[in-house]
């Protein structure tokens, strides 16, 4: 077969989700939008703020000469100059434009700093559940994916965590907001991760870096605050993008950060200006770059999102299902009332047309994943399947 073996295992891990999302599209021909009830693909359908709308509109009356040429690989500099200036904002931490690379979202953030850091037989340490492409991710540049348990509210087990660093880990990827969970990663438990990484850099005289991937940062709820990695541990690279706090996935336009007073800096991030041309994205899209500019503090409207988690966990808890109430992001992960999680989902979709995803595709069995960037109508129409068969599986007295 002309497709290579890592590509087919990397086709069966990760087509879960794209499959559930194209399975639904042929059950809407099939019996009509309106009977459809899908949430499995976390694609937003909130429009972007208006003032992504006023900066387009603002760029198309009044474009400069060359608006849509080539820039220096890492991006234009003034669009680096306000993402560190927003960083600076949320951080403390006096970053620069010189800390910063424009990337093609935040897959193409973390392609590009993982190339930069790897080398073949790497370790790669990654918390389960987990968005599967990290595996991807880490095996396109030749290095070894070493996946960790979490603990009952899927935070990570530090314990776990130090007994596997070994002389050959090179980095940590975490992700909080977390997808599919919606655990959000404390500032003390940073902290403890940030003091076991220095520990181990001292033991084996390396550099261990924390990729934090971050597009729900600003999707956060009940008044809680994002930590960043960034206040922890010197050796951390943000790798995140606009595609959920403006509400434009499809736009494809993130960046990469370095810590300012990471070692070697600046040879690091010639690296991940070389990796952003030879990967193939050579930079990030010219007019999204200028649109962002001014839209680094804009954020879609977090409480419409907030309300559909309120339904949908208090929905879900009233059911009998076991979950634990979501602190950002747009994804829930409650429990499966049988053992076989593909079952379930299947259950759910041939016999009551709601769509989600199993919690094998996010390396953990018995749980299943809903998305709740939807319309609320689409909630509620979901709601009489969900509980149907958790009366039929005895969750509901």
């Amino acid at each position: 077969m002309s497709v290579s073996e890592r590509t087919k295992k990397g086709m069966e891990l990760g087509s879960w989700i794209r499959r559930m999302f194209e399975e639904g599209i042929a059950m809407k021909k099939k019996f009509g939008n309106e009977n459809i009830y899908d949430l499995s693909l976390g694609n937003p359908v909130m429009e972007p703020p208006p003032e992504f709308k006023r900066e387009i509109k603002r760029l198309a009356d009044h474009p400069f000469k060359g608006m849509h040429g080539y820039m220096v690989n890492a991006g234009y500099p003034e669009t680096r100059a306000a993402v560190a200036k927003q960083l600076y904002k949320e951080t403390g931490i006096k970053l620069t434009e010189n800390d910063v690379i424009m990337a093609v979202g935040a897959a193409g953030a973390m392609n590009v700093a993982l190339k930069t850091i790897l080398d073949p037989g790497d370790e790669v340490i990654v918390f389960i559940p987990w968005f599967v492409d990290y595996f991807n991710y880490v095996q396109n540049h030749d290095g070894i994916v070493k996946p960790l348990p979490t603990d009952e509210n899927f935070l990570p087990r530090l314990d776990m965590l130090e007994k596997n660093i070994s002389p050959r880990t090179k980095a940590i990827i975490i992700n909080s907001p977390n997808n599919p969970t919606g655990v959000v990663y404390s500032a003390d438990l940073l902290k403890k991760m940030g003091e076991i990484l220095r520990k181990k850099e001292t033991e084996f005289k390396t550099q261990i870096f924390i990729v934090s991937d971050e597009p729900y940062k600003k999707i956060i709820y009940d008044g809680l605050k994002f930590p960043s990695p960034l206040n922890f541990h010197r050796h951390s690279i943000i790798a995140t993008s606009h595609s959920k706090d403006l509400s434009i996935p499809g736009e494809r336009i993130g960046y990469v950060a370095l810590h300012p007073d990471a070692e070697d800096h600046d040879d690091m991030i010639k690296g991940m200006v070389f990796c952003t041309r030879v990967l193939g994205f050579i930079n990030a899209p010219a007019f999204m770059q200028n649109v962002v500019t001014h839209l680094q503090d804009v954020t879609i409207p977090v409480k419409e999102y907030q309300d559909n988690r309120d339904f949908l966990y208090n929905n879900l808890k009233r059911m009998g299902y076991t979950v634990n109430k979501p602190e950002g992001a747009f994804y829930i992960f409650p429990k499966c009332p049988i053992e076989d999680d593909v079952a379930f989902i299947r259950e759910l979709q041939n016999d009551h047309h709601v769509l989600t995803v199993p919690g094998v595709a996010f390396g953990i069995h018995g749980y299943f994943r809903l998305v709740y960037c939807v319309e609320r109508e689409l909630l509620e129409k979901a709601m009489p399947g969900l509980e149907k068969i958790a009366r039929k599986y005895g969750l509901m007295k």
